[in-house]
């Protein structure tokens, strides 16, 4: 029971931050969502389309994310996914909040 206690815990943790890891990731350009879900698993956090379309939507529908279609030439259309003026306000104010929170648990670890 302790090790199922201890992935939840886990699969937690990283849920809480994937909003974050969202926003950085746009913070640079706009990105692909197939190519966004690589950056994810490429960084060990396990995201499933499941997880981030709906994420993805509340982040739009929040004003904070901003996508348009291009034309493909090997498929379907791509959404590409852009930060909004709004979107880059949180990312900053992200950083500054993730920057305190690795500093009290760093803080907290070497007691």
């Amino acid at each position: 029971m302790a090790i199922m206690q201890n992935q939840n815990t886990i699969s937690q943790m990283r849920r809480g931050i994937l909003e974050y890891c969202i926003v950085s990731v746009l913070a640079d350009h706009e990105i692909y969502t197939a190519e966004l879900i690589d950056r994810l698993k490429s960084a060990k956090l396990l995201v499933t389309e499941g997880t981030l379309y709906p994420l993805l939507s509340r982040l739009q529908k929040a004003g904070l994310l901003q996508y348009r279609w291009e034309e493909s030439e090997s498929g379907p259309p791509r959404k590409y996914y852009s930060l909004t003026k709004e979107g880059i306000v949180l990312q900053k104010e992200l950083d500054t909040a993730w920057m305190d929170i690795t500093k009290s648990v760093q803080k907290i670890r070497k007691g």
